[in-house]
C-alpha cells in the first residue's frame, strides 16, 4: 500500500456538501435557533465510553449555535461534563466496552427507553459497542434518521470467534442504519470489501474525519512547550521520536519499542517519548513493558487532557499503529508542523502524503519502521519541509471549520430527506424481526452534480 495510495481502490463516495446552498430544517424550512425544545431539531449522539466525547469538541457548541438540540448519551464520566458545558443534556446509560451479554441486554433496554422517552429526530451511533446497541434500540424505538459513524474496524486485528463475532456485530450496526459515516476513505473501502457494509449507505465527509483539527491550537501550543523538555527530563540536545495514543497491541507499541531499540546501537542518546497509558484490553507483551518501564531514556507523560504542546517536543512522531480509523495524532502532529513515520494500516494511509508530508512503512515492519525513523531523524531539512508541507495540508483538508461546516450540511440533509420520507411504521414484531433479517439494499444511486451518491444524500428538491 505504499507508493502509489490510490491503486486498487475502490472509489470513495465523497458528497460535496461544503458548495450546497444553505440547507433546510424540515419541509423546507430554516432551523430556527430557539430555545423551546418542541421547534429545535433534536439529535441524540451516542457513545460508549465518556472518554469519546473529545470527538466533539467544540462542535457541539457549533450544532446549538445552528439551531439543534444536543443529547449526548453515554457511559458516565468526568468527560461528559465539556458536553454538557457546550449545551447537550447529557444522559447516562453504562455500556460495557467489551463483551458482556447480559450487562449488554441491559444496556439495550436502557438505550431504548431513553430513546422512546426523548424521541430525537437524529441519532448518531458511534464506537462498535454503542453503534450496536444504539442502532438496534433506535429501530426498535421505531426512530428514523439513524447514523452510523464507523471510527474503525476492530475486527482487523482479531482472529478466531472474536474476529467471526465482531464482523457480525459491524454488519448489524450497519444494517440498522440508514446512513453509514465513514471516518476514513481507505474504512469505508475495507468495510465494503469486508462485506459489512452496503456500498450505497457509505459516505466520507470532505477528506476524513469527525470532529476536524484546530490547527491553530497545535501551532500556538509551540509557546507553552518551552520548559516541557527540562519538565519531562529529556536535554535540550537530544533527538525525540514521540507517540500519542493508548499503550496496546494493535497501536505497535511492541514493534515501536524494537525499533527504538534498533535505533540507539546508532543513536545512543535518542529519546522516546509515550503519551498516554497501559490498557489492561490488548496488552502488550510484559517483558516489553517492563524495558519500558525501566529504560532511562523512556519518558511518560501519562493521559493528558491536551496533547499539543507534546508534539512540540519531537522531532519525529512515529503511528505504527496496525488499524485505525483516521490516524488523528498523526494529523494533531502534523498541524504543529512535526512529522510522521506510519503505518500503511486503513485509516493511517489517509492521515498523511507519503514523502511529502511523512513516511508509510508496512504493518509490524520493525526494521522499515526504524529505517524511516532514522531517515528523517538524520535530516533537519528534511523534517523541515516536511513538517511545514504537513501544517499546510492539514489545513487545507481538515481544518476544523470546514469539517464543522460539512457535518452540518449533512444534518440537515437528512432532516429533509427523512421529514420527505415518513413511512408507516410496522409492527414491534416486524421491527425485531427486520433488526437480525437479511441485508437489503434498499439505496438508489443518483447524481449530485457529476459524482453518484446515494439518493438518501441527495435533496429530492431542486436547490
Amino acid at each position: 500500500m505504499t507508493g502509489n495510495r490510490q491503486s486498487g481502490r475502490v472509489a470513495t463516495t465523497q458528497v460535496p456538501f461544503l458548495n450546497a446552498p444553505p440547507a433546510q430544517a424540515r419541509a423546507g424550512t430554516s432551523t430556527p435557533a430557539c430555545k423551546d425544545h418542541a421547534c429545535q431539531p433534536h439529535l441524540a449522539i451516542i457513545l460508549t465510553s465518556p472518554l469519546s466525547v473529545v470527538w466533539f469538541r467544540g462542535q457541539i457548541g457549533k450544532l446549538r449555535e445552528a439551531g439543534f438540540r444536543v443529547s449526548l448519551i453515554s457511559s458516565p464520566g468526568p468527560l461528559t461534563q465539556e458536553a454538557q458545558a457546550e449545551g447537550a443534556e447529557v444522559i447516562a446509560v453504562p455500556m460495557e466496552r467489551g463483551i458482556a451479554p447480559f450487562r449488554d441486554l441491559v444496556s439495550l433496554w436502557r438505550l431504548w427507553r431513553t430513546l422512546r422517552r426523548t424521541r430525537p429526530d437524529i441519532i448518531n451511533v458511534g464506537t462498535p459497542k454503542a453503534g450496536l446497541l444504539g442502532g438496534i434500540a433506535a429501530r426498535l424505538a421505531s426512530l428514523r434518521g439513524r447514523i452510523y459513524t464507523i471510527h474503525g474496524l476492530r475486527f482487523e486485528t482479531a482472529s478466531g470467534f472474536t474476529r467471526t463475532l465482531l464482523r457480525w456485530t459491524e454488519r448489524i450496526a450497519c444494517h440498522n442504519a440508514q446512513y453509514v459515516r465513514c471516518v476514513s476513505p481507505s474504512v469505508r473501502e475495507r468495510a465494503i470489501q469486508f462485506g459489512v457494509l452496503e456500498p450505497e449507505k457509505a459516505y466520507v465527509i470532505g477528506a476524513g474525519s469527525t470532529n476536524g483539527i484546530d490547527c491553530d491550537h497545535y501551532q500556538a501550543a509551540k509557546n507553552r512547550s518551552h520548559g516541557l523538555r527540562l519538565a519531562l527530563g529529556i536535554p535540550s540536545s537530544a533527538k525525540v521520536v514521540g507517540f500519542v495514543g493508548r499503550f496496546t497491541r494493535d497501536k505497535g507499541i511492541n514493534d515501536l519499542y524494537n525499533a527504538y531499540y534498533r535505533l540507539r546501537c546508532s543513536l545512543p542518546d535518542l529519546h522516546l517519548l509515550l503519551v498516554g497509558c497501559f490498557e489492561d484490553l490488548d496488552p502488550i507483551d510484559p517483558g516489553i513493558r517492563n524495558q519500558l518501564q525501566s529504560d532511562k531514556n523512556v519518558h511518560f507523560a501519562g493521559l493528558v487532557l491536551d496533547t499539543a504542546p507534546y508534539y512540540h517536543v519531537m522531532d519525529v512522531l512515529a503511528f505504527p499503529t496496525h488499524r485505525e480509523g483516521l490516524g488523528l495524532v498523526s494529523l494533531e502532529a502534523q498541524a504543529a508542523g512535526v512529522p510522521v513515520v506510519a503505518t500503511n494500516a486503513t485509516g493511517a494511509v489517509d492521515s498523511l502524503l507519503e514523502e511529502i508530508t511523512g513516511k508509510l512503512v508496512p504493518v509490524c515492519d520493525e526494521e522499515a519502521l526504524a529505517a524511516a525513523l532514522l531517515e528523517l531523524l538524520a535530516d533537519p531539512e528534511k523534517r523541515l519541509r516536511m513538517g511545514r508541507a504537513g501544517a499546510n495540508w492539514v489545513r487545507r483538508q481538515f481544518q476544523r471549520d470546514i469539517i464543522w461546516d460539512a457535518l452540518l450540511q449533512d444534518y440537515r440533509r437528512i432532516l429533509r430527506e427523512e421529514s420527505d420520507n415518513r413511512v408507516a411504521q410496522s409492527s414491534v414484531f416486524g421491527r425485531m424481526k427486520s433488526v437480525f433479517g437479511r441485508i437489503r439494499r434498499p439505496y438508489r444511486t443518483a447524481q449530485c452534480g457529476n459524482v453518484p451518491v446515494p439518493t438518501s444524500l441527495c435533496s429530492r428538491k431542486p436547490h
